[in-house]
């Protein structure tokens, strides 16, 4: 237990960023589960609009600063490439 109040206001800080961190990349795995899934169906079209999703959260979550941006190209690009395998 910290003993200065500037250490305890950096736990409590600490604790909510992480919190919030965790509650972002866990709707955004969940988001790409969805499109692993909507891909599984070959339904084309649902899979389109998941991947748009995906590629939006992957986004949004780099300007909240939980991923990086190369770690976000980098999966953005993966998907993208699954999708297109699996339209053609």
């Amino acid at each position: 237990m910290p003993n200065i109040k500037s250490a305890e206001k950096r736990v409590r800080v600490t604790r909510k960023r992480t919190m919030r961190n965790t509650r972002i990349k866990s709707a955004l795995r969940t988001i790409i589960r969805r499109f692993d899934e909507s891909l599984t169906k070959a339904n084309t079209e649902e899979a389109k609009l998941a991947l748009q999703k995906a590629l939006r959260a992957l986004d949004k979550a780099v300007t909240k600063g939980v991923i990086h941006k190369n770690t976000a190209a980098r999966k953005k690009s993966r998907l993208t490439k699954r999708f297109n395998r699996s339209a053609s």
